[in-house]
């Protein structure tokens, strides 16, 4: 098995790729070693000294480092519990929950919102995930539209700039009511 890795924005988040399906449909975050008790390969990833986070994605995986350690020292860890764990044929994820990323539009949801969503999911969620990471809609209010940072966008140095000059520019493009994005926690 041979896995690539890719450089990410964020200097702190490293995205490995397996070379196979990591998820089968959506994503799957885990901020800390306390929320991962559903997948096995991000449990044994928070084993490894220096590791902050862990994020599924379909076919990579990001993991996030503490400041105090080097990549150099990380990665031959990581890519043994990856590879170990694929080669092992192990379940990425125990039981078949909702994925994060993909929650569905409710009956409640005001036409922008549906706007909002089809936008955030056919142009911006491609984009992140080539880069690690996700952005999950959160709520539309008064023009202001909330989004998630997840996986390599989370704490990423240019993830304002992400934000403001690219999700809020187009989205005011397409959608005039909006005024603002926020990301929150």
């Amino acid at each position: 098995m041979f896995i690539q890795t890719e450089q990410t924005p964020n200097p702190a988040s490293l995205k490995f790729l397996p070379g196979r399906a990591v998820m089968d449909v959506g994503t799957a975050n885990f901020p800390s070693v306390d929320s991962a008790a559903r997948s096995p390969l991000a449990q044994r990833l928070f084993e490894v000294e220096g590791v902050t986070g862990v994020f599924l994605g379909t076919d990579f995986v990001t993991v996030s480092k503490a400041d105090t350690i080097d990549w150099y020292v990380l990665k031959p860890s990581i890519l043994g519990v990856i590879m170990e764990h694929f080669t092992a044929g192990r379940p990425v994820i125990l039981a078949e929950t909702a994925a994060e990323g993909s929650e569905g539009q409710s009956a409640e949801d005001s036409e922008i919102e549906a706007q909002i969503r089809e936008l955030i999911d056919t142009r911006v969620r491609p984009a992140v995930a080539q880069d690690g990471g996700d952005i999950i809609f959160q709520g539309y209010d008064h023009g202001v539209v909330y989004l998630h940072m997840q996986g390599s966008c989370s704490g990423c140095p240019s993830s304002t700039m992400t934000l403001k000059a690219g999700i809020e520019n187009m989205l005011r493009h397409y959608i005039p009511e909006v005024t603002e994005v926020r990301a929150v926690a």
